[in-house]
């Protein structure tokens, strides 16, 4: 009886060895796995956004376009103050009044 308990448990031994065998090849392709799809992952993302939207607007008389920031904004209020006007939006200002801007802050650079 002994020696027929010995080829029993060297089988459970090599049971034992197998599965441990394939549970480290199914870990070792998942780790694989994953270190080929992280770059691609990464490249996919999208970066991060801003504190607000940017917003460019034309000068159409300059034929350029400005920004429009919190440091246009800035400038803006500037202009405003100079000409002696009352505050308002650049949006909520004539065509006329936004080409007098844009002329004034040519030749006003930061």
């Amino acid at each position: 009886m002994i020696s027929a308990a010995i080829p029993n448990a060297e089988i459970s031994n090599l049971e034992d060895y197998n599965n441990m065998h394939s549970a480290h090849g199914y870990i070792a392709s998942l780790l694989l796995a994953a270190a080929l799809v992280a770059p691609v992952s990464i490249m996919a993302a999208p970066g991060p956004q801003g504190p607000s939207t940017q917003v460019r607007v034309y000068d159409k008389d300059h034929k350029d376009y400005h920004n429009w920031d919190d440091n246009e904004n800035k400038a803006w209020g500037v202009y405003l103050t100079e000409n002696k006007k009352k505050p308002h939006t650049f949006t909520r200002s004539s065509k006329k009044e936004q080409s007098d801007y844009w002329t004034w802050r040519h030749s006003h650079p930061d």
